[in-house]
């Protein structure tokens, strides 16, 4: 295999340990590719203020296209730099839709900067990393443009909620598959991890064929698929591990820096 050009990677499930961490030997991996002037990208859901643990551990190396595309960050400065928002008008059309079609679902909105979530929606264990403007109400909540809006269901699965609110507002937003029970995440219509990713090479002279991308869920499977090669960690979602072109180790076993060290020796 020639030496890629481009490397994008999700982060959670994939180059990330189950404890959301950088291995030492992850992020010695990842050193490898801004030295062999290669581009690094991490392609995640995660918004920038869930990004310092990683900036820190790989060193302020690499871009993030964040929030599933809509924001491209800049770990060298730590800088939102290109940002596609849903707009107020969109977010208020696709709430009153989705509350139409489902009453008992809750709303929370990742803001270029920011996060505010309405009335029941449930933080979990994502309470800690969340400073959050509390109780909103929903005019409140879809008042100004925003990366990422999401929806909770107090019981649905993330298979049904998704094909559900695509049905219902596909034609206004682009929804995304999450891995957490009841909850789907919704992005400016036609963005995607894979569409800022494919952008991101154009703008950097990368054909596709020379992108190497890693990943584990099904909200990966755009990127996987337009990447020249494509790898799975172990412990994917069986859609993953179905399609792409090979397998690496387990996130827990370091996959991703496992073919990183064979690819940029």
């Amino acid at each position: 295999m020639r030496i890629p050009l481009l490397v994008a990677t999700d982060l959670d499930g994939t180059a990330l340990r189950a404890d959301g961490t950088v291995s030492p030997r992850t992020a010695a991996a990842f050193s490898r590719i801004e030295a062999s002037g290669a581009l690094l990208i991490f392609v995640t859901g995660r918004p920038p203020r869930w990004m310092a643990d990683v900036v820190a551990a790989v060193e302020h190396r690499g871009l993030a296209v964040c929030a599933n595309g809509a924001l491209v960050y800049d770990l060298h400065t730590e800088k939102i730099v290109k940002s596609v928002l849903i707009r107020p008008e969109i977010l208020d059309a696709v709430v009153r839709r989705l509350r139409r079609g489902m009453p008992e679902l809750a709303f929370s909105v990742e803001y270029e900067r920011g996060f505010a979530h309405g009335p029941g929606f449930d933080l979990g264990p994502w309470d800690s990393l969340s400073v959050a403007d509390a109780g909103l109400d929903l005019a409140e909540l879809v008042a100004r443009p925003c990366a990422k809006l999401l929806a909770q269901h107090p019981g649905m699965g993330p298979g049904t909620l998704h094909a559900l609110v695509t049905e219902l507002v596909g034609d206004l937003v682009t929804a995304t598959y999450s891995g957490s029970r009841g909850l789907v995440e919704m992005s400016a219509h036609g963005v995607t991890k894979a569409t800022a990713l494919a952008q991101l090479a154009v703008e950097h002279g990368v054909d596709a064929r020379d992108v190497v991308a890693f990943g584990d869920m099904p909200n990966d499977l755009p990127m996987l698929m337009w990447a020249g090669t494509s790898y799975a960690v172990a412990n994917a979602h069986p859609d993953v591990l179905a399609v792409v072109h090979h397998v690496t180790a387990a996130n827990n076993d370091d996959g991703v820096a496992q073919v990183l060290e064979k690819l940029y020796r």
